[in-house]
């Protein structure tokens, strides 16, 4: 099975740990800017990252990935089969996905990824912004509903959930983003990312960045 493209994206990223929690081996290849994997392009027409190849099936969309390779695995279940906590796990997913990486996309893309990898100068004033007014209300939100202590948001184990909402804080690690002002939040993130299914590819990821 085949993952396409960069970890430094919030949605490779929790598909690669989704499946490392699964105990699957995925790999993953990224493909050289300005030079698009023609396998890549059939799996994600719209080259919308991740892409995903099992033999003969391909997909894009990290949700949909997820959806199946928890069909197709269905031990350990990381989509939790309580109608509630499955209702919840969703949720969380669609928060992360669609919520907090809208809020904390522009500041990964105009401090790191246009400057470094495209060339371009970054917007600060959408940074700022960013930085004052549009992520912090979410780690408020956050700040109540995460375990103190360690822990995790559903069923007392790891599941979709926890995936979800920590790989976004790995970019905002990237960034130095202080919070300190969210320290249960904080804490919360560092746990999961601490987690071997998400260490090693963080890892790479700095080391491609202090490069």
């Amino acid at each position: 099975m085949i993952v396409y493209g960069s970890s430094l994206s919030p949605y490779v990223r929790k598909t690669l740990a989704f499946g490392a929690e699964k105990g699957l081996v995925l790999e993953n290849k990224v493909s050289r800017r300005g030079e698009p994997d023609p396998d890549f392009l059939a799996c994600s027409p719209f080259r919308k990252i991740p892409g995903f190849r099992d033999g003969d099936f391909q997909i894009s969309d990290s949700s949909a990935i997820i959806t199946y390779l928890e069909a197709l695995h269905p031990e350990p279940n990381l989509i939790p089969l309580d109608p509630r906590n499955r209702a919840r796990a969703v949720w969380f997913e669609e928060f992360a996905d669609t919520i907090v990486v809208a809020a904390a996309g522009p500041l990964f893309f105009n401090r790191i990824v246009g400057p470094r990898f495209m060339g371009r100068d970054g917007d600060e004033d959408v940074c700022v912004k960013a930085e004052r007014e549009t992520i912090p209300p979410l780690l408020d939100y956050l700040e109540g509903l995460v375990p103190d202590g360690g822990g995790f948001l559903l069923e007392d184990r790891i599941t979709l959930a926890d995936i979800a909402v920590a790989s976004p804080f790995a970019n905002l690690d990237h960034l130095g983003f202080d919070l300190s002002a969210w320290p249960r939040t904080r804490d919360y993130a560092d746990a999961i990312l601490a987690r071997p299914s998400f260490a090693e590819q963080v890892a790479k990821e700095k080391r491609l960045l202090a490069a």
